[in-house]
Protein backbone atom coordinates (compact mmCIF):
# COMPACT_ATOMS: atom_id res chain seq x y z
CA UNK A 1 0.00 0.00 0.00
CA UNK A 2 1.35 3.36 -0.72
CA UNK A 3 2.51 5.52 1.69
CA UNK A 4 -0.02 8.65 0.58
CA UNK A 5 -2.75 5.86 1.63
CA UNK A 6 -1.05 4.74 5.10
CA UNK A 7 -0.77 8.23 6.27
CA UNK A 8 -4.09 8.85 5.01
CA UNK A 9 -5.76 5.87 6.79
CA UNK A 10 -4.03 6.75 9.76
CA UNK A 11 -3.92 10.76 10.10
CA UNK A 12 -7.58 10.89 9.12
CA UNK A 13 -8.66 9.24 12.77
CA UNK A 14 -6.24 10.71 14.33
CA UNK A 15 -7.09 14.44 13.23
CA UNK A 16 -10.86 13.10 14.29
CA UNK A 17 -10.03 12.08 17.25
CA UNK A 18 -7.95 15.11 18.14
CA UNK A 19 -9.98 17.46 16.37
CA UNK A 20 -13.11 15.57 18.77
CA UNK A 21 -11.31 16.00 21.57
CA UNK A 22 -10.40 20.13 21.20
CA UNK A 23 -14.06 20.95 20.41
CA UNK A 24 -14.83 19.14 23.52
CA UNK A 25 -12.31 21.26 25.56
CA UNK A 26 -13.48 25.04 24.06
CA UNK A 27 -16.87 23.71 24.90
CA UNK A 28 -15.56 23.18 28.66
CA UNK A 29 -13.67 27.12 28.53
CA UNK A 30 -16.75 28.18 27.41
CA UNK A 31 -18.72 26.75 29.69
CA UNK A 32 -16.14 28.70 32.90
CA UNK A 33 -17.16 32.11 33.47
CA UNK A 34 -15.17 34.87 31.60
CA UNK A 35 -13.90 36.63 35.11
CA UNK A 36 -11.07 35.42 37.16
CA UNK A 37 -12.89 33.55 39.40
CA UNK A 38 -14.41 31.56 36.52
CA UNK A 39 -10.47 30.48 35.60
CA UNK A 40 -9.13 29.08 39.16
CA UNK A 41 -5.49 28.74 37.62
CA UNK A 42 -5.33 32.43 35.88
CA UNK A 43 -6.70 33.99 39.11
CA UNK A 44 -3.52 31.91 40.99
CA UNK A 45 -1.26 33.13 38.76
CA UNK A 46 -2.71 36.70 38.81
CA UNK A 47 -2.58 37.04 42.42
CA UNK A 48 1.23 36.00 42.71
CA UNK A 49 2.00 38.69 40.05
CA UNK A 50 -0.42 42.15 42.03
CA UNK A 51 2.48 43.89 43.84
CA UNK A 52 1.77 45.25 47.65
CA UNK A 53 1.62 49.04 47.85
CA UNK A 54 0.11 51.00 50.34
CA UNK A 55 -1.27 54.54 50.89
CA UNK A 56 0.72 57.31 53.17
CA UNK A 57 -1.78 59.69 54.75
CA UNK A 58 -2.38 62.25 52.00
CA UNK A 59 -3.60 59.54 49.58
CA UNK A 60 -5.57 58.04 51.84
CA UNK A 61 -7.89 60.60 52.51
CA UNK A 62 -8.24 61.45 48.49
CA UNK A 63 -7.02 58.45 46.29
CA UNK A 64 -10.52 59.48 44.89
CA UNK A 65 -9.55 62.96 43.52
CA UNK A 66 -11.46 64.34 46.37
CA UNK A 67 -10.18 68.04 46.90
CA UNK A 68 -8.95 69.12 50.44
CA UNK A 69 -12.24 70.36 52.28
CA UNK A 70 -13.27 66.60 51.55
CA UNK A 71 -10.08 65.21 52.74
CA UNK A 72 -9.91 66.73 55.74
CA UNK A 73 -13.12 66.30 57.17
CA UNK A 74 -13.15 62.39 56.59
CA UNK A 75 -9.34 62.53 58.49
CA UNK A 76 -11.45 64.09 61.34
CA UNK A 77 -14.21 61.54 61.06
CA UNK A 78 -11.61 58.83 61.01
CA UNK A 79 -10.01 60.79 64.35
CA UNK A 80 -13.35 60.43 65.94
CA UNK A 81 -14.22 57.16 65.15
CA UNK A 82 -10.68 55.99 66.51
CA UNK A 83 -11.95 57.80 69.58
CA UNK A 84 -15.01 55.83 69.90
CA UNK A 85 -13.67 52.64 69.59
CA UNK A 86 -10.63 53.22 71.54
CA UNK A 87 -12.78 54.86 74.93
CA UNK A 88 -15.78 52.48 74.26
CA UNK A 89 -13.91 48.90 74.30
CA UNK A 90 -10.43 50.04 76.20
CA UNK A 91 -9.81 45.97 77.81
CA UNK A 92 -11.60 44.14 74.83
CA UNK A 93 -9.40 45.87 72.27
CA UNK A 94 -6.00 45.87 74.42
CA UNK A 95 -6.74 41.82 74.88
CA UNK A 96 -7.76 41.57 71.21
CA UNK A 97 -4.38 43.50 70.39
CA UNK A 98 -2.24 40.98 72.54
CA UNK A 99 -3.86 37.75 70.65
CA UNK A 100 -3.03 39.06 67.20
CA UNK A 101 0.90 38.12 67.31
CA UNK A 102 -0.52 34.27 68.49
CA UNK A 103 -3.10 33.29 66.76
CA UNK A 104 -3.01 33.44 63.19
CA UNK A 105 -6.77 34.03 62.73
CA UNK A 106 -6.66 36.96 64.52
CA UNK A 107 -3.60 38.20 62.35
CA UNK A 108 -4.94 37.36 59.15
CA UNK A 109 -8.80 38.80 59.97
CA UNK A 110 -7.33 42.27 61.06
CA UNK A 111 -4.86 42.42 57.13
CA UNK A 112 -8.05 41.41 55.13
CA UNK A 113 -11.02 44.00 56.23
CA UNK A 114 -10.63 46.22 54.24
CA UNK A 115 -8.45 46.61 50.75
CA UNK A 116 -4.69 46.63 50.83
CA UNK A 117 -3.96 49.42 49.78
CA UNK A 118 -5.39 51.24 53.29
CA UNK A 119 -4.64 48.50 55.67
CA UNK A 120 -1.25 49.06 57.68
CA UNK A 121 -2.42 53.14 57.66
CA UNK A 122 -5.73 52.19 59.45
CA UNK A 123 -4.44 49.25 61.34
CA UNK A 124 -2.15 51.12 62.79
CA UNK A 125 -4.85 54.09 64.23
CA UNK A 126 -8.40 52.12 64.26
CA UNK A 127 -7.93 48.90 66.63
CA UNK A 128 -10.76 46.55 66.67
CA UNK A 129 -11.69 44.04 69.48
CA UNK A 130 -11.71 40.35 68.93
CA UNK A 131 -13.53 39.03 72.12
CA UNK A 132 -16.59 38.67 73.48
CA UNK A 133 -17.50 37.23 76.91
CA UNK A 134 -21.65 37.00 76.50
CA UNK A 135 -24.57 36.54 74.41
CA UNK A 136 -28.17 36.90 75.45
CA UNK A 137 -31.09 37.28 72.81
CA UNK A 138 -30.04 38.79 69.96
CA UNK A 139 -27.21 40.52 71.61
CA UNK A 140 -23.06 39.87 72.51
CA UNK A 141 -21.68 41.75 74.82
CA UNK A 142 -17.57 42.38 74.79
CA UNK A 143 -15.47 42.82 77.70
CA UNK A 144 -16.33 46.15 78.49
CA UNK A 145 -19.90 45.65 79.05
CA UNK A 146 -20.90 46.68 75.90
CA UNK A 147 -23.81 45.16 74.12
CA UNK A 148 -24.45 45.38 70.40
CA UNK A 149 -27.04 43.37 68.00
CA UNK A 150 -25.20 40.09 66.09
CA UNK A 151 -25.36 40.53 62.41
CA UNK A 152 -22.55 37.88 62.26
CA UNK A 153 -24.90 34.94 62.46
CA UNK A 154 -21.75 32.95 64.17
CA UNK A 155 -20.80 32.30 59.74
CA UNK A 156 -24.18 30.49 59.34
CA UNK A 157 -24.29 28.34 62.83
CA UNK A 158 -26.99 30.59 64.86
CA UNK A 159 -30.48 30.51 62.84
CA UNK A 160 -32.84 30.55 66.05
CA UNK A 161 -30.77 32.66 68.35
CA UNK A 162 -28.34 32.03 70.96
CA UNK A 163 -30.57 30.96 73.54
CA UNK A 164 -31.82 28.11 71.84
CA UNK A 165 -28.25 26.50 71.51
CA UNK A 166 -27.72 27.26 74.79
CA UNK A 167 -30.66 25.29 75.74
CA UNK A 168 -29.55 22.64 73.27
CA UNK A 169 -26.03 22.64 74.50
CA UNK A 170 -26.89 22.32 78.32
CA UNK A 171 -29.70 20.25 78.22
CA UNK A 172 -27.42 17.55 75.42
CA UNK A 173 -24.58 17.94 78.05
CA UNK A 174 -26.77 17.17 80.96
CA UNK A 175 -28.42 14.00 78.90
CA UNK A 176 -24.94 12.69 78.33
CA UNK A 177 -22.72 13.21 80.96
CA UNK A 178 -22.95 10.06 82.49
CA UNK A 179 -21.17 8.76 80.04
CA UNK A 180 -18.92 12.02 79.25
CA UNK A 181 -16.05 11.70 76.26
CA UNK A 182 -16.30 8.16 75.37
CA UNK A 183 -15.00 7.49 72.20
CA UNK A 184 -16.03 4.72 69.54
CA UNK A 185 -18.93 3.02 71.36
CA UNK A 186 -22.21 5.59 70.37
CA UNK A 187 -24.45 7.06 73.15
CA UNK A 188 -28.26 5.52 72.52
CA UNK A 189 -29.20 9.04 71.83
CA UNK A 190 -28.01 8.56 67.76
CA UNK A 191 -30.55 6.30 67.05
CA UNK A 192 -33.19 8.99 66.79
CA UNK A 193 -30.67 11.68 65.37
CA UNK A 194 -30.07 9.05 62.45
CA UNK A 195 -34.17 8.63 62.39
CA UNK A 196 -34.87 12.20 62.09
CA UNK A 197 -31.86 13.27 59.58
CA UNK A 198 -32.81 10.59 57.82
CA UNK A 199 -36.82 11.94 57.29
CA UNK A 200 -35.65 15.80 56.88
CA UNK A 201 -33.04 14.65 53.91
CA UNK A 202 -35.20 11.82 52.71
CA UNK A 203 -31.75 10.27 52.54
CA UNK A 204 -31.17 6.25 53.27
CA UNK A 205 -28.01 6.40 55.23
CA UNK A 206 -26.53 9.12 57.19
CA UNK A 207 -22.80 9.24 58.14
CA UNK A 208 -20.93 11.97 60.79
CA UNK A 209 -17.96 14.22 60.95
CA UNK A 210 -16.15 17.00 62.92
CA UNK A 211 -17.02 19.68 60.38
CA UNK A 212 -19.00 20.61 57.29
CA UNK A 213 -15.60 20.54 55.38
CA UNK A 214 -15.04 17.08 56.13
CA UNK A 215 -18.70 16.02 55.22
CA UNK A 216 -18.27 17.49 51.73
CA UNK A 217 -15.01 15.62 51.85
CA UNK A 218 -16.73 12.77 52.21
CA UNK A 219 -19.46 13.31 50.14
CA UNK A 220 -17.06 13.90 47.06
CA UNK A 221 -14.64 10.86 47.90
CA UNK A 222 -17.62 8.33 47.84
CA UNK A 223 -18.80 9.93 44.71
CA UNK A 224 -15.62 9.38 42.71
CA UNK A 225 -15.42 5.46 44.38
CA UNK A 226 -19.18 4.77 43.25
CA UNK A 227 -18.71 6.29 39.77
CA UNK A 228 -15.49 5.24 39.13
CA UNK A 229 -14.79 8.96 37.54
CA UNK A 230 -12.33 11.22 38.72
CA UNK A 231 -14.37 15.30 38.21
CA UNK A 232 -15.92 17.12 40.47
CA UNK A 233 -17.86 20.35 39.72
CA UNK A 234 -18.55 23.19 41.44
CA UNK A 235 -19.55 26.68 40.29
CA UNK A 236 -17.85 29.73 40.01
CA UNK A 237 -17.67 31.64 43.01
CA UNK A 238 -19.43 28.81 45.43
CA UNK A 239 -17.63 27.71 48.89
CA UNK A 240 -17.21 23.86 49.86
CA UNK A 241 -15.16 24.41 53.26
CA UNK A 242 -11.72 25.13 53.45
CA UNK A 243 -10.99 21.71 51.34
CA UNK A 244 -8.07 22.06 48.98
CA UNK A 245 -10.20 19.81 46.79
CA UNK A 246 -13.10 21.81 45.93
CA UNK A 247 -11.12 25.16 46.15
CA UNK A 248 -8.81 25.34 43.33
CA UNK A 249 -8.06 29.17 43.14
CA UNK A 250 -6.71 32.03 45.26
CA UNK A 251 -5.71 30.92 48.39
CA UNK A 252 -4.94 26.76 47.64
CA UNK A 253 -0.86 26.45 47.33
CA UNK A 254 -2.35 23.03 45.58
CA UNK A 255 -2.80 22.80 42.20
CA UNK A 256 -5.69 20.91 41.90
CA UNK A 257 -6.79 19.50 38.26
CA UNK A 258 -9.59 16.92 38.93
CA UNK A 259 -12.32 19.80 39.52
CA UNK A 260 -14.08 22.36 36.92
CA UNK A 261 -15.09 25.66 37.82
CA UNK A 262 -18.29 26.01 35.85
CA UNK A 263 -20.40 29.21 35.04
CA UNK A 264 -23.96 28.40 37.45
CA UNK A 265 -27.56 29.23 36.03
CA UNK A 266 -25.83 28.84 32.14
CA UNK A 267 -26.85 26.28 29.69
CA UNK A 268 -22.63 25.70 28.46
CA UNK A 269 -22.48 23.97 31.91
CA UNK A 270 -25.28 22.04 31.37
CA UNK A 271 -23.61 20.99 28.08
CA UNK A 272 -20.05 19.80 29.67
CA UNK A 273 -22.14 17.63 32.36
CA UNK A 274 -24.59 15.90 29.56
CA UNK A 275 -21.07 14.91 26.95
CA UNK A 276 -18.55 14.45 29.88
CA UNK A 277 -17.83 10.89 30.77
CA UNK A 278 -15.45 11.69 33.49
CA UNK A 279 -17.80 14.08 35.95
CA UNK A 280 -18.34 12.13 39.29
CA UNK A 281 -20.67 14.42 41.37
CA UNK A 282 -21.60 18.33 41.18
CA UNK A 283 -21.60 20.39 43.96
CA UNK A 284 -24.01 23.13 44.70
CA UNK A 285 -23.48 25.75 47.20
CA UNK A 286 -27.62 27.48 47.32
CA UNK A 287 -26.48 30.42 48.88
CA UNK A 288 -24.94 31.32 45.58
CA UNK A 289 -28.66 32.37 44.40
CA UNK A 290 -27.89 35.45 46.21
CA UNK A 291 -24.78 36.52 43.82
CA UNK A 292 -24.50 33.73 40.78
CA UNK A 293 -20.72 33.51 39.79
CA UNK A 294 -19.49 35.45 42.22
CA UNK A 295 -17.08 35.29 45.28
CA UNK A 296 -18.57 35.39 48.72
CA UNK A 297 -18.36 39.28 49.27
CA UNK A 298 -16.31 41.07 51.52
CA UNK A 299 -14.99 44.18 52.13
CA UNK A 300 -11.02 43.51 51.56
CA UNK A 301 -12.02 43.28 47.69
CA UNK A 302 -14.63 46.42 47.80
CA UNK A 303 -12.46 48.89 45.98
CA UNK A 304 -14.95 50.46 43.80
CA UNK A 305 -19.04 50.00 43.69
CA UNK A 306 -19.44 46.83 41.52
CA UNK A 307 -20.47 44.45 44.20
CA UNK A 308 -24.02 43.03 42.81
CA UNK A 309 -26.44 40.66 44.02
CA UNK A 310 -29.93 39.93 43.37
CA UNK A 311 -32.01 36.65 44.69
CA UNK A 312 -34.59 35.45 41.98
CA UNK A 313 -36.24 32.11 43.68
CA UNK A 314 -38.28 30.53 40.72
CA UNK A 315 -34.90 31.15 38.38
CA UNK A 316 -32.93 29.29 41.11
CA UNK A 317 -35.62 26.35 41.21
CA UNK A 318 -35.44 25.96 37.35
CA UNK A 319 -31.93 25.82 37.14
CA UNK A 320 -31.65 22.93 40.05
CA UNK A 321 -34.31 21.24 38.35
CA UNK A 322 -32.17 21.36 35.06
CA UNK A 323 -29.44 20.10 36.80
CA UNK A 324 -31.20 17.04 38.96
CA UNK A 325 -32.11 16.07 34.85
CA UNK A 326 -29.05 16.17 33.32
CA UNK A 327 -27.38 14.35 36.77
CA UNK A 328 -30.09 11.87 36.70
CA UNK A 329 -29.30 11.52 32.88
CA UNK A 330 -25.34 10.73 32.83
CA UNK A 331 -25.53 9.11 36.44
CA UNK A 332 -24.10 12.03 38.01
CA UNK A 333 -24.04 12.36 42.16
CA UNK A 334 -25.86 15.59 42.88
CA UNK A 335 -24.52 16.84 46.39
CA UNK A 336 -25.94 19.93 48.13
CA UNK A 337 -24.13 21.57 50.17
CA UNK A 338 -26.66 22.58 53.09
CA UNK A 339 -23.54 23.63 55.08
CA UNK A 340 -24.38 27.21 55.76
CA UNK A 341 -27.84 27.08 54.82
CA UNK A 342 -29.44 24.32 56.08
CA UNK A 343 -32.53 24.82 57.98
CA UNK A 344 -32.48 28.12 57.50
CA UNK A 345 -34.38 28.42 54.17
CA UNK A 346 -36.66 25.45 55.48
CA UNK A 347 -37.26 22.27 57.91
CA UNK A 348 -35.83 20.06 54.88
CA UNK A 349 -33.15 22.88 53.61
CA UNK A 350 -32.75 23.30 50.07
CA UNK A 351 -34.76 20.07 48.83
CA UNK A 352 -38.20 21.16 50.73
CA UNK A 353 -37.38 24.93 49.71
CA UNK A 354 -36.74 24.77 46.11
CA UNK A 355 -38.13 21.41 45.37
CA UNK A 356 -35.36 19.54 44.30
CA UNK A 357 -34.06 16.15 45.33
CA UNK A 358 -30.07 15.56 45.66
CA UNK A 359 -28.59 12.19 45.62
CA UNK A 360 -26.29 13.28 49.08
CA UNK A 361 -26.96 16.12 51.16
CA UNK A 362 -24.06 17.93 53.42
CA UNK A 363 -25.12 19.51 56.90
CA UNK A 364 -22.92 20.98 59.36
CA UNK A 365 -23.04 24.10 61.87
CA UNK A 366 -26.61 24.76 63.31
CA UNK A 367 -27.28 20.73 63.22
CA UNK A 368 -25.03 20.32 65.74
CA UNK A 369 -27.27 22.46 68.47
CA UNK A 370 -24.20 24.70 68.95
CA UNK A 371 -21.80 22.32 68.47
CA UNK A 372 -18.97 21.47 65.49
CA UNK A 373 -20.54 18.73 63.70
CA UNK A 374 -20.55 17.71 59.91
CA UNK A 375 -23.40 15.30 58.58
CA UNK A 376 -23.61 13.28 55.24
CA UNK A 377 -27.02 11.84 54.24
CA UNK A 378 -27.22 9.90 51.38
CA UNK A 379 -28.25 6.93 48.97
CA UNK A 380 -27.80 3.83 50.28
CA UNK A 381 -25.74 2.81 47.39
CA UNK A 382 -23.44 5.66 47.72
CA UNK A 383 -22.80 5.87 51.06
CA UNK A 384 -21.59 1.77 51.59
CA UNK A 385 -17.72 2.15 51.30
CA UNK A 386 -16.64 -0.95 50.62
CA UNK A 387 -17.26 -3.38 47.75
CA UNK A 388 -18.60 -7.27 49.33
CA UNK A 389 -16.71 -9.06 46.42
CA UNK A 390 -13.82 -7.01 46.73
CA UNK A 391 -12.58 -6.86 50.57
CA UNK A 392 -9.32 -4.46 49.71
CA UNK A 393 -11.47 -1.97 47.47
CA UNK A 394 -12.39 -0.04 50.13
CA UNK A 395 -13.37 4.17 51.16
CA UNK A 396 -11.82 5.55 54.22
CA UNK A 397 -13.91 8.16 56.06
CA UNK A 398 -11.59 9.79 59.06
CA UNK A 399 -12.24 11.23 62.18
CA UNK A 400 -11.37 10.96 65.51
CA UNK A 401 -14.83 12.51 67.48
CA UNK A 402 -17.04 11.57 64.54
CA UNK A 403 -20.10 10.71 67.17
CA UNK A 404 -18.85 12.80 70.34
CA UNK A 405 -21.94 12.32 72.65
CA UNK A 406 -21.97 15.66 74.14
CA UNK A 407 -22.50 16.40 70.50
CA UNK A 408 -25.16 13.85 69.52
CA UNK A 409 -27.07 14.53 72.44
CA UNK A 410 -26.95 18.24 71.61
CA UNK A 411 -27.98 17.95 68.39
CA UNK A 412 -30.91 15.84 69.36
CA UNK A 413 -32.14 18.43 71.47
CA UNK A 414 -32.09 20.60 68.01
CA UNK A 415 -33.60 18.20 66.00
CA UNK A 416 -36.38 17.79 68.34
CA UNK A 417 -36.88 21.27 69.20
CA UNK A 418 -37.03 22.35 65.40
CA UNK A 419 -39.36 19.59 64.45
CA UNK A 420 -41.66 21.40 67.00
CA UNK A 421 -44.80 22.38 65.22
CA UNK A 422 -44.67 26.11 65.94
CA UNK A 423 -40.97 26.01 64.77
CA UNK A 424 -41.93 24.09 61.63
CA UNK A 425 -45.22 26.74 61.01
CA UNK A 426 -42.59 29.79 61.12
CA UNK A 427 -41.19 28.80 57.91
CA UNK A 428 -44.74 29.19 55.94
CA UNK A 429 -43.95 32.71 55.35
CA UNK A 430 -39.98 33.67 55.75
CA UNK A 431 -39.98 35.10 52.40
CA UNK A 432 -42.47 37.59 53.31
CA UNK A 433 -40.96 38.36 55.70
CA UNK A 434 -37.48 39.23 55.49
CA UNK A 435 -38.33 40.29 51.41
CA UNK A 436 -40.29 42.42 53.88
CA UNK A 437 -37.56 43.88 55.97
CA UNK A 438 -35.12 44.39 53.46
CA UNK A 439 -37.50 46.12 51.46
CA UNK A 440 -38.36 48.65 54.24
CA UNK A 441 -34.78 49.43 54.77
CA UNK A 442 -34.06 49.92 51.50
CA UNK A 443 -37.06 52.34 51.18
CA UNK A 444 -35.31 54.12 54.72
CA UNK A 445 -31.95 54.73 53.10
CA UNK A 446 -33.24 56.22 49.88
CA UNK A 447 -35.07 58.35 51.82
CA UNK A 448 -32.43 59.33 53.60
CA UNK A 449 -30.25 60.02 50.28
CA UNK A 450 -27.85 57.32 50.62
CA UNK A 451 -26.22 55.24 48.08
CA UNK A 452 -26.46 52.15 49.97
CA UNK A 453 -29.02 49.30 49.30
CA UNK A 454 -29.29 45.75 50.98
CA UNK A 455 -29.65 42.60 49.19
CA UNK A 456 -31.03 39.56 50.57
CA UNK A 457 -32.02 35.62 50.07
CA UNK A 458 -34.24 35.39 53.43
CA UNK A 459 -31.87 36.37 56.63
CA UNK A 460 -28.90 36.49 54.74
CA UNK A 461 -27.94 39.26 53.34
CA UNK A 462 -25.53 41.78 51.34
CA UNK A 463 -25.14 45.92 50.72
CA UNK A 464 -24.85 46.99 47.36
CA UNK A 465 -23.68 50.69 46.94
CA UNK A 466 -25.20 52.89 44.05
CA UNK A 467 -22.44 55.70 43.94
CA UNK A 468 -18.85 55.10 42.54
CA UNK A 469 -16.60 55.01 45.91
CA UNK A 470 -13.35 53.97 46.76
CA UNK A 471 -14.45 54.19 50.29
CA UNK A 472 -17.71 51.62 50.45
CA UNK A 473 -15.22 49.96 52.78
CA UNK A 474 -15.67 52.75 55.73
CA UNK A 475 -19.73 51.38 56.48
CA UNK A 476 -18.57 48.41 58.58
CA UNK A 477 -16.71 51.23 60.81
CA UNK A 478 -19.51 52.96 60.99
CA UNK A 479 -21.96 50.24 61.77
CA UNK A 480 -19.93 48.81 64.60
CA UNK A 481 -19.93 52.26 65.81
CA UNK A 482 -23.52 52.20 65.95
CA UNK A 483 -23.47 49.27 68.05
CA UNK A 484 -23.92 46.35 65.25
CA UNK A 485 -21.47 43.66 65.45
CA UNK A 486 -20.16 42.25 62.13
CA UNK A 487 -18.34 39.33 61.04
CA UNK A 488 -14.57 40.35 59.96
CA UNK A 489 -16.01 40.89 55.74
CA UNK A 490 -17.87 43.91 56.98
CA UNK A 491 -20.72 45.00 54.80
CA UNK A 492 -20.61 41.91 52.73
CA UNK A 493 -22.36 39.84 54.53
CA UNK A 494 -24.91 39.94 57.62
CA UNK A 495 -26.69 37.14 59.09
CA UNK A 496 -29.80 37.78 60.49
CA UNK A 497 -31.10 35.21 63.57
CA UNK A 498 -35.00 34.18 62.63
CA UNK A 499 -35.59 34.98 66.40
CA UNK A 500 -35.34 39.13 65.76
CA UNK A 501 -38.62 40.40 66.39
CA UNK A 502 -40.11 43.42 64.63
CA UNK A 503 -38.99 46.09 67.57
CA UNK A 504 -35.40 44.53 67.56
CA UNK A 505 -35.48 44.71 63.36
CA UNK A 506 -36.50 48.25 63.52
CA UNK A 507 -33.91 49.25 66.37
CA UNK A 508 -31.65 47.57 63.93
CA UNK A 509 -32.72 49.48 60.82
CA UNK A 510 -32.41 52.74 62.99
CA UNK A 511 -29.03 52.11 63.59
CA UNK A 512 -28.08 51.04 60.08
CA UNK A 513 -29.52 54.40 58.58
CA UNK A 514 -27.75 56.53 61.32
CA UNK A 515 -24.08 55.09 59.81
CA UNK A 516 -25.39 55.49 56.87
CA UNK A 517 -26.14 59.08 56.88
CA UNK A 518 -23.56 59.49 59.27
CA UNK A 519 -20.50 58.06 56.43
CA UNK A 520 -22.23 60.25 53.45
CA UNK A 521 -22.01 63.57 56.02
CA UNK A 522 -18.47 62.84 56.66
CA UNK A 523 -17.44 63.06 53.28
CA UNK A 524 -16.65 59.73 52.34
CA UNK A 525 -19.28 59.33 49.32
CA UNK A 526 -17.94 62.66 47.50
CA UNK A 527 -19.12 62.42 44.03
CA UNK A 528 -17.50 64.13 40.86
CA UNK A 529 -18.40 63.45 37.28
CA UNK A 530 -14.93 62.32 36.70
CA UNK A 531 -15.23 59.82 39.54
CA UNK A 532 -17.30 56.13 37.37
CA UNK A 533 -16.56 52.58 38.35
CA UNK A 534 -14.45 52.83 35.20
CA UNK A 535 -12.05 55.26 36.01
CA UNK A 536 -11.74 53.97 39.45
CA UNK A 537 -10.44 50.45 37.66
CA UNK A 538 -8.08 52.36 35.45
CA UNK A 539 -6.54 54.15 38.41
CA UNK A 540 -5.86 50.97 40.09
CA UNK A 541 -4.10 49.41 36.88
CA UNK A 542 -1.63 51.96 36.84
CA UNK A 543 -0.71 51.94 40.18
CA UNK A 544 -0.43 48.44 40.61
CA UNK A 545 1.66 49.03 36.61
CA UNK A 546 3.67 51.55 38.43
CA UNK A 547 4.31 49.46 41.55
CA UNK A 548 5.42 46.57 39.59
CA UNK A 549 7.29 48.34 36.89
CA UNK A 550 9.37 50.24 40.41
CA UNK A 551 7.87 53.85 39.54
CA UNK A 552 5.68 53.77 42.11
CA UNK A 553 4.12 56.81 43.61
CA UNK A 554 1.61 55.75 45.72
CA UNK A 555 3.25 54.35 48.39
CA UNK A 556 6.01 51.72 49.49
CA UNK A 557 6.48 48.25 48.50
CA UNK A 558 6.29 45.43 50.59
Amino acid sequence: MPTQVWLYVIGVPVALCLGYRLYHRLRLSKAKHRSLTGHSKMAKRVAKLLPFYEYGEERFFACDGAPEPVARARREALERLCATFRERAPKTIAQSQALEAHISDVEFTNAYRVPFQFRNYLHTRLQLGCLLEASAGRKVRDLDGNWSYDLSGSYGTNVFGYDFYKECVDAGIERSRELGPVLGPYHPVIADNVRRLKAISGMDEVSFHMSGTEAVMQAVGLARYHTGRNRAVRFCGAYHGWWDGVQPGIGNPRKVGDVFTLKEMDADALYVLRTRKDIACVLVNPLQALHPNAGAPGDATLVSSKRRAGYDREAYRQWLMQLREVCTARSIVLIIDDVFLGFRLAYGGTQEYFGVCADMVTYGKTVGGGLPIGVVCGRADLMKRYRPGYPSDICFARGTFNSHPYVMASMNEFLRRTDAPEMRASYARIDELWDGRAAALNARLEAAGTPVRVANMVSVWTTLYRAPSRYNWMLQFYLRAQGLSLSWVGSGRYIFSHDFTDEEFAEVSDRFVAAAEAMKADGWWWEDASLTSASISRTLLGEILRTKLGRSSVGQRA
